[in-house]
């Protein structure tokens, strides 16, 4: 087959789209946009990383200021938040055995937050909208540095997003509660309690255990939307707080005091909504589809289920109360605070997370001798980044250490980027390279080479730049500040090469996708499915 008919008909055949149901395209629509707006957080990270080497032409210090805005929301929303929810709105009813509540609600979802996404991206590329220089001020709706228009812009597209984030999370609970038409009458209230956890933490208090209702997945997936729905009602309230004020005082003239919202009392709460993403969603998610990938790479039952169960329970709890250590180097926060949440329950993840490292890899460890597959590879590569970044969290949640690190370049490398970038995206990745033949009906990777050079290239370019902008941190070079001086030349130039050895795994990474199931594939996902179906997969013929 020759090159251009393999990019247009995809690998031995490609996709053929007609034979997918309306979920498989649903679940592929939401990975797709995500992906590519992965590609759009990388490219505006490289920028970045170039910038802090020298100031770019064609890049002002506002502009700047505004892609680093725009830049985590993308990577989060845009991409983390599409792919995931792409992933668990198909395996909620994929693994339950049921029908998807609402197909059509499941589609507006994609929709929103790749819309709002794009709103958002607006207001920073048009607008120089960039509130997150000024993240610690309490009320970020500052008419002297930024428009109201490029505000309001902003704001816009975040509701967006939280208006789909809300159809995804109704749409998770109803599916796993809901009784489907012609079905015997479910049990919804033994099912919600089930996927809570609320039945594993009864049951080490029983002598006979009662039976879980609902798959380890369902109850992961279950709790980290839990958290997503709570941020997205703190995201939204703080948005349309902020839309008040620019459109009551930027356009309207009115006279709004900012004396009016406490000032500490915004930030606990906006801290409290963020951590729910940061400390809840991704550790309680991660650890799910860690749990599902081990299973399925092993194909044996998790080892210590009813301790995963609980401990899903309690990192959710834990991640409703961690939220201080934010704030720990605010002096008029209660050291009361800062001590409780900030240091005492912010350590628990570490206990949270290390049983779950502890459990896959002894699920996995048991069902030796295994393959060394794509998503094997990438599952571990995840683990190894939790490994790395949770602890350098756990170090940042000290009130000593806190004092030196907090506002520096350690954070965001040590810290978030290897969290984000080799823990979140390598695991998501294992689950893309799991899902791929289920959701493609058994489409042939293009090239294992390319695989290959795919994991390589993201996991020594991810824990790389990490470990180079963590250095820099350590030698005092500080978050949102540019250096004109090239005082972190050296940590920068360094830091910068390894992103670009991200950004070439993910060219790769795409290529190989595209190659598998061509261009007349992938536009045919977003093409109205011929099969008339809620259930996940077609019906095999005889």
């Amino acid at each position: 087959m020759s090159f251009f008919k393999t990019v247009i008909d995809g690998n031995e055949g490609g996709l053929r789209h007609e034979s997918m149901t309306p979920m498989q395209k649903i679940a592929m629509r939401f990975v797709v946009i995500g992906l590519l707006y992965y590609g759009l957080a990388a490219v505006e990270g490289m920028l970045m990383r170039m910038y802090e080497i020298k100031p770019l032409p064609f890049i002002d210090e506002t502009h700047f200021f505004s892609i680093m805005t725009v830049h985590p929301m993308v990577g989060i929303f845009g991409s983390s938040y599409m792919i995931v929810f792409g992933a668990f709105l198909f395996l909620t009813p994929y693994l339950m055995e049921k029908p998807i509540y609402s197909l059509k609600m499941a589609n507006w979802s994609w929709i929103t937050i790749g819309s709002g996404t794009l709103v958002m991206w607006l207001a920073g590329f048009l607008f120089s909208y960039a509130p997150l220089y000024t993240l610690y001020w309490p009320l970020p709706a500052d008419m002297q540095q930024f428009s109201a228009i490029g505000g309001i812009v902003y704001i816009v597209g975040v509701v967006g997003i939280m208006v789909g984030t809300f159809l995804y999370t109704y749409n998770i609970f109803k599916t796993i509660v809901y009784t489907p038409a012609g079905w015997e009458k479910q049990p919804s209230v033994e099912l919600l309690k089930s996927a809570l956890g609320l039945t594993a933490i009864a049951n080490f208090f029983r002598k006979k255990e009662t039976k879980h209702l609902v798959p380890l997945p369902i109850a992961a997936i279950a709790r980290g939307t839990i958290d997503v729905g709570l941020n997205a009602i703190v995201i939204m309230t703080a948005g349309v707080l902020i839309l008040i004020y620019f459109v009551g005082s930027g356009l309207m003239g009115l006279s709004l005091d900012h004396t009016w919202v406490d000032a500490l009392l915004y930030k606990n709460i906006f801290w409290w909504g963020l951590d729910l993403v940061a400390d809840g969603l991704v550790l309680v998610f991660v650890a799910g589809t860690w749990y599902l990938l081990a299973m399925i790479i092993s194909g044996k039952d998790l080892y210590m289920q009813n301790i995963a169960r609980a401990a899903l329970f309690l990192e959710m709890v834990v991640s409703w109360t961690v939220w201080s250590h934010h704030l720990m180097s605010d002096q008029g926060q209660s050291n009361f605070l800062k001590v409780l949440s900030g240091e005492v329950v912010t350590a628990f993840e570490l206990i949270t997370q290390g049983i779950a490292v502890f459990i896959v890899l002894t699920t996995l460890y048991k069902a030796k001798p295994l393959k060394m597959t794509n998503e094997l590879k990438f599952l571990l590569g995840g683990i190894l980044g939790f490994m790395l970044a949770v602890p350098a969290g756990i170090i940042q949640a000290d009130l000593g250490m806190n004092r030196v690190l907090h506002n520096t370049q350690w954070i965001i490398g040590n810290h978030v980027h290897v969290a984000v970038l080799v823990g979140l995206t390598m695991t998501l990745y294992s689950a893309i390279y799991v899902l791929f033949p289920i959701l493609t009906n058994g489409v042939k990777l293009y090239s294992q080479k390319l695989a290959n050079l795919h994991f390589w290239l993201h996991l020594i370019g991810g824990i790389g730049m990490g470990a180079f902008m963590g250095m820099a941190g350590l030698d005092g070079m500080l978050r949102r500040t540019i250096y004109y001086n090239g005082e972190y030349n050296t940590y920068m130039v360094l830091s910068a090469l390894c992103g670009a050895m991200m950004m070439v795994a993910f060219v790769i990474f795409l290529y190989n996708i595209i190659m598998s199931i061509g261009l007349k594939g992938l536009f045919g996902i977003y093409t109205k499915s011929q099969i008339d179906t809620n259930s996940c997969l077609a019906q095999k013929k005889d």
